[in-house]
């Protein structure tokens, strides 16, 4: 135990005292209505300064910073008012950090806007401020229009829950017997309602042959009081989901126009059609209308979707948010402590106190997380893995952990332009086993012990 604590103390590096390393930073407070200033107090009389927040205020920031010969801002992340500015400062050259407000804390105190600006500038000059991911800027129209569409997504489940509603005032049951009221069957019922059909039998008869439960049971669960106020109130929610539809098929094309215009890995004449997994992930209500896959094939030059776990829409969401460019994170490992996918170890006195990741609201991991959570069903390698996690350790941690593989998985895709071999769960198994009895033998050899295979086996 010794010698270990000695080797530990001889591998401590040494701390050099701080010196200041951005001599041309200037730090920003921004704010709602008003937007505080400081550069380098021998770059001009007057260090400290207030700007507006209109178009003409953001130029004369810029114009200010050039005058004084600032080379990088320091501005905190506050709501979304940071971004005209950051899109202004970059686009004339200045290198732009965008920090964590938790990484700009000031010391205790009395806290002004004045103070602020000065701290993040001085925090700056001594490089004390790491910014935080942007992907490059033809990927930043793709991740708002894909957010955009998801915020639409959530909009429209509001109303599928408005009809649910409306439906049980009436003592309708129609969802305890259809999986979906927004399906074929559902919505051809929720029309002829509305367009003034009563009779539970004829609304019965717009049955989907999918559908489980006979036209008896769906007609007996139609079979209810049709009122007036109700059934106005159920039209209307009915047209705000159709309305959403609809933005959704809108914003669907604006979003393949931007993946037209995105560079391509692969050649746009090329047929690629055979090479993908050959998944159609059309047939989910949720699903754009155009091939996506192909789209994300010939975005990152490997088929993603081959991986059990990342169907197109997860591949999507996270690729958005982290754009192709793989060389923003070192290694694999620095891709998923960026998600926070990884443990957050935490040692107090040689002791781990704890390994819990980080909380974080950063969609990537979400979408990574959705996709870990449809491995339960999976006969793949990555299912037999999550499935063994999770009688071990529980869901919740088996998700995060299957999140990080696919996060690794999905880097070293990318950056190394791999395409994804799944050897299946039977191999996993069989790889586990030998782990498993490797243990038992090395085990049993530090006893003078010996395993014997028995003659079942």
């Amino acid at each position: 135990m010794r010698k270990k604590r000695q080797q530990a103390l001889k591998e401590i590096p040494k701390l050099e005292s701080l010196k200041q390393i951005n001599l041309n930073a200037a730090g920003i407070d921004v704010g709602e209505t008003s937007i505080w200033v400081c550069v380098p107090e021998d770059r001009d009389e007057k260090s400290v300064d207030r700007f507006g927040v209109f178009t003409c205020d953001l130029f004369a920031i810029a114009d200010w910073f050039k005058t004084c010969g600032v080379t990088t801002v320091a501005m905190e992340s506050t709501s979304i008012y940071w971004v005209p500015l950051y899109e202004i400062l970059e686009n004339r050259g200045f290198e732009v950090f965008l920090v964590n407000p938790n990484d700009t804390k000031n010391i205790a105190g009395r806290k002004t806007d004045i103070e602020d600006c000065q701290w993040i500038q001085q925090l700056h000059t001594y490089g004390l401020l790491r910014p935080s991911f942007r992907p490059a800027g033809e990927f930043v129209e793709l991740r708002d229009l894909v957010r955009h569409r998801d915020d639409l997504l959530h909009h429209r489940a509001s109303h599928i829950l408005h009809m649910q509603k409306n439906l049980h005032l009436m003592n309708l049951q129609i969802d305890n017997v259809i999986s979906d009221i927004t399906g074929v069957t559902g919505m051809q019922i929720l029309q002829a309602i509305i367009a003034g059909e009563r009779n539970p039998q004829v609304l019965a008869e717009y049955r989907d042959p999918r559908c489980k439960n006979s036209k008896a049971v769906i007609a007996k669960s139609l079979e209810g009081n049709y009122k007036t106020t109700y059934i106005f109130q159920l039209k209307q929610a009915l047209e705000l989901y159709d309305f959403y539809t609809q933005q959704l098929k809108t914003c669907d094309e604006e979003i393949e126009k931007v993946y037209r215009q995105l560079p391509w890995q692969v050649d746009a004449c090329r047929d690629t059609t055979t090479q993908l997994s050959g998944r159609d992930d059309r047939r989910h209500k949720h699903h754009p209308d155009f091939d996506l896959q192909l789209y994300l094939y010939r975005l990152t030059g490997v088929d993603l979707t081959a991986v059990d776990g990342l169907g197109a829409m997860v591949v999507q969401g996270v690729l958005a948010e982290t754009g192709v460019d793989m060389s923003k994170w070192p290694t694999e490992k620095h891709f998923a402590s960026w998600m926070c996918a990884s443990p957050n170890n935490r040692v107090s006195g040689g002791k781990v106190l704890s390994r819990r990741t980080r909380k974080t609201k950063n969609r990537a991991y979400h979408y990574l997380r959705l996709g870990a959570r449809s491995l339960h069903h999976s006969d793949s390698a990555l299912g037999a893995y999550f499935r063994r996690l999770r009688a071990r350790i529980g869901a919740p941690k088996a998700t995060t952990a299957a999140a990080h593989k696919l996060a690794r998985i999905m880097y070293r895709m990318i950056k190394e332009k791999k395409e994804y071999v799944d050897l299946g769960a039977d191999y996993y198994e069989q790889k586990y086993k030998e782990r498993e009895i490797a243990k038992l033998v090395r085990k049993a050899a530090k006893f003078g012990l010996k395993v014997v295979p028995s003659e079942q086996a």
